[in-house]
């Protein structure tokens, strides 16, 4: 039998998952909602990111899911979009990834059909960008030379 504390996010997957979520904002140009989903009911947490839907958009192709609602714990700046408190959102699912207890494994990541698609024993193997925080440079990092260019002439030649 596994604790169920063993299951849930450490405080540093939470900060890597809510970097994970402004990342992907960025780099889509569109909101990227990352929510918590609480242990309760399945025994293990995970986290499920998803792009709001505009209220135009044809979702007849792709897996909706809500994110938001009462005790909601959604992660990162919402992409800079305003979430009204207990308020529910139609958003279209990018991935997932939950807490698993096996030997050497202890992430899956899901893709938007809820199939596995990857699991590891570290967050960062899983997720789209290295959002790692390294205290130390690498050595050649410390030794890399500036290359400051020569300013330009100021007279015409």
């Amino acid at each position: 039998m596994t604790d169920s504390a063993s299951l849930l996010f450490t405080e540093a997957d939470i900060d890597l998952l809510a970097r994970t979520a402004d990342a992907l904002s960025a780099y889509l140009g569109k909101p990227v909602l990352a929510e918590v989903m609480d242990a309760g009911e399945t025994g293990f947490e995970w986290v499920i990111f998803a792009i709001p839907l505009n209220v135009e958009e044809d979702s007849t192709d792709m897996t909706v899911v809500q994110i938001g609602g009462a005790n909601a714990r959604l992660l990162g700046s919402q992409g800079g979009v305003q979430l009204a408190e207990n308020e529910t959102y139609s958003c279209r699912f990018l991935w997932a990834v939950q807490r698993i207890d096996m030997e050497g494994i202890r992430y899956v990541k899901l893709d938007e059909q809820g199939d596995d698609v990857g699991w590891s024993e570290t967050l960062n193997e899983l997720l789209p960008f290295d959002l790692s925080v390294d205290d130390e440079p690498d050595d050649e990092e410390g030794d890399a030379q500036i290359f400051i260019p020569d300013a330009p002439s100021r007279t015409l030649h």
